[in-house]
Order: C-alpha cells, then structure tokens, then sequence
C-alpha cells in the first residue's frame, strides 16, 4: 500500500491524502463506519456504496468467535463473505478481550479469555490474531495491543506499555514471514498506547517507531478521559508519529472530536456512535444533535437536516420518523443510521475540501459554531 499527502493545510497539521490499497483508493481524511460482525448495523453494502462509504471496519474477536475465521477464508476473505468488494479493515480484538475484564488473564505470551456468547476458553497471542486477520482478508489488520482503562495506575501503564511493544514486535515479525491467503497485499498497523502519560505516549511512540509499521494507530483514548487529555494525547502522538504514513485514531467519536484530531494531523477514524446512536433514536445535523424521541417532533413536519441531502431528509419528515420510532417498527434503526452515516462522511467530504482549499482553520470555526447552535434554535431551524 502507498499513502500520498496531496497538501496539508497552512495553518494547522490537516492533511489531506490518498491511501492505496488493493481493494481501492480511500480519500482522507475518511471515516470508517463499524461493521463489528462484518455488517454495518442496520445498513446492507448497497445502502453503504450508495453513501460513497470508502472502507468499513470489522471485529477479529467476533468474527473469531462467530462464524469462525476457517468459515471466512473458505468463503474467499471478509470482503466476499459480506459482499463488500472496498477496502476493509479489521482490527485486533484488543479492546473488546480487555474488556471482558472479569473473563481474561494477560500474560506476556498473550491473553486467556473467555468467550461473552457462551462462556468458552481462548486464547490470544499476537501470532494467533495476525493469522486470524490472514484468513479474514482484511487490507488493513491492527497488532494485539492491550487498551488500559481510564482511570489507570502509572506503574500499571507503564507495565502495560512493555506488553503493547513487545506484541507489536512479535506481530510485525509473524507478519513478515506469512503470506496472504485471498491474493491481494495486506498491511499492518501498530498501535500507540500510554493513557494520559505524556512521557509514556512518547516512549511507545518511539518504540514503535523504529519498527516500522506501514501505518500507525492511537489507542486508549476517548475512554472516560477529559477531552483536553484526548486532544493533549493525540497531539503528542502525531508530533512523533511519522508524516509520510497514516495515522489512525480510534474508537473516535463526536463530530467536533473528529475535527480537533484532524487539525492535529490524524487521517482515518471509526467510531460506532452514528450506528449506534441512530438505533436510539438520536441523530447528528449541521446544528448539533437532537432525538427524535423528543415529543416536540410529533407534528413537526420538516427533515431531520435542512442541509442534508440523504435518502431519509430528502424523503421523511421529523413526525413520521418520530412515528416509526414510538411504534418500534424496523424501518426507523436503517432511515437513522443512514442518514447518521451520511452525516458523518459528507462530513469528512467538506473537512477534505477545506484542507485542499487552504481554509480549514476558518471552515471548521464556521462548523462548529452552527453546531453548537442552541436547542430552541437547531429544533425548528428550517
């Protein structure tokens, strides 16, 4: 794989790029929706096409676990599996092995953990994943890291930022002695770690860095952390982390979350928040978001988004999807995740646009502000 920095904006760290792989270019700066059991919730791949979604991302943990990465390969890779013919990306499992807090023991050849459908035992080497993601096809798989939590001990951290390195090293060394299996190139990511340890960051940084990973992600963050922490962190990444190369924070988050990074020099993002959120009957327009739940809706008859050109504003109003929400009919989770997914990557569109038009710093001040509009405002705004 290539990454291209077309130009990066005079007055920040923006940058916007071009990033190869053997499934199709991706633009950046991208949003990856979350398909965690390859599928985005509620949306098929056409829904996703039609929404210009440039690469989804999938769950090794889960896959493993269901319907088993042998069942994968033999279907040809994750791609052909779920009918997705663009680029994928999975990653490691990490975070959702260590979040099963109760179930696992981490070792230093790997973590034991038990199964969260029905109770069996595991276990995961940073060897064992990068296989998995062999068989799963992926373009882009991520090294087994461990994600500590937030609040966490220094000397814990530290602890753990030896584990994190040491099983970067080893993935990197499995990588570079196996072959793909469906025919076409896979990369690797490593993953910075450290939590809110500046000193740490930068030492797992520097270490990874002499590594030479094909690209690199931040981990460990938006989970509980205040956000100057997150800001603050992500800054300290990307200072280190090489520029020719992509950068990848993930597990964020809010749109305005998503901006500050990109004006720090992040390129790629996933978050499960515009899926997620729209199954809850809350949704993301150019004045901030609203629930549809909200009984102010019942007779309004006006889209979700006055600027939003998706399938569901340009065909529902707020009181008929208010409807289909009040009476649990189906319909309602895919017009909300469409339309939330829309958002989210018309968002990065207009980011990228900015960045090649030199006016990024300005663009994203106009953004937020119309965001940040008050309620009273943002609910009738037509």
């Amino acid at each position: 794989m290539e990454f291209h920095i077309l130009t990066t904006d005079k007055e920040t760290r923006a940058r916007a790029g071009l990033l190869e792989t053997s499934h199709g270019i991706i633009h950046t700066p991208v949003f990856i929706p979350v398909g965690t059991q390859a599928t985005v919730k509620a949306l098929s791949p056409e829904d996703l096409n039609l929404l210009n979604a440039q690469i989804i991302l999938s769950n090794t943990y889960h896959l493993y676990l269901r319907p088993g990465a042998e069942i994968i390969s033999k279907a040809g890779g994750v791609q052909k599996f779920a009918g997705w013919n663009q680029p994928m990306l999975t990653d490691s499992g990490g975070y959702q092995v260590f979040s099963l807090k109760d179930f696992n023991k981490i070792k230093d050849e790997g973590v034991y953990f038990q199964s969260h459908i029905d109770g069996s035992k595991h276990f995961f080497s940073p060897e064992k994943v990068v296989q998995i993601q062999r068989n799963l096809g992926s373009n882009i798989m991520m090294v087994l890291d461990e994600c500590v939590p937030y609040p966490a001990d220094y000397n814990y951290v530290k602890k753990s930022n030896k584990i994190t390195i040491d099983w970067a090293k080893r993935s990197l060394k499995i990588f570079n002695n196996t072959e793909p299996e469906h025919g076409f190139y896979q990369d690797i990511y490593a993953i910075v770690q450290g939590s809110t340890f500046t000193d740490l960051r930068t030492e797992c940084a520097n270490a990874l860095l002499e590594m030479d990973f094909p690209g690199y992600a931040i981990g460990g963050l938006s989970v509980g952390e205040p956000k100057e922490d997150m800001y603050n962190m992500t800054s300290v990444c990307t200072e280190i982390l090489p520029a020719h190369k992509p950068r990848y924070l993930m597990g964020v988050g809010k749109p305005e979350d998503l901006l500050e990074a990109i004006e720090r020099g992040v390129d790629m993002f996933d978050c499960i928040l515009p899926t997620r959120n729209g199954r809850n009957g809350n949704v993301f327009t150019n004045f901030g978001p609203l629930s549809i739940k909200n009984s102010m809706h019942r007779d309004s008859f006006i889209p979700l988004d006055s600027e939003c050109n998706c399938y569901t504003c340009r065909t529902f109003t707020r009181a008929y999807l208010r409807h289909l929400f009040v009476a649990h009919e189906l319909l309602v989770l895919k017009l909300l995740s469409l339309h939330n997914i829309h958002f989210y990557l018309h968002l990065m569109k207009n980011t990228r646009h900015a960045i090649l038009n030199n006016n990024f710093k300005s663009w994203k001040k106009e953004f937020l502000e119309k965001y940040k509009l008050n309620d009273e405002i943002k609910q009738t705004y037509k």
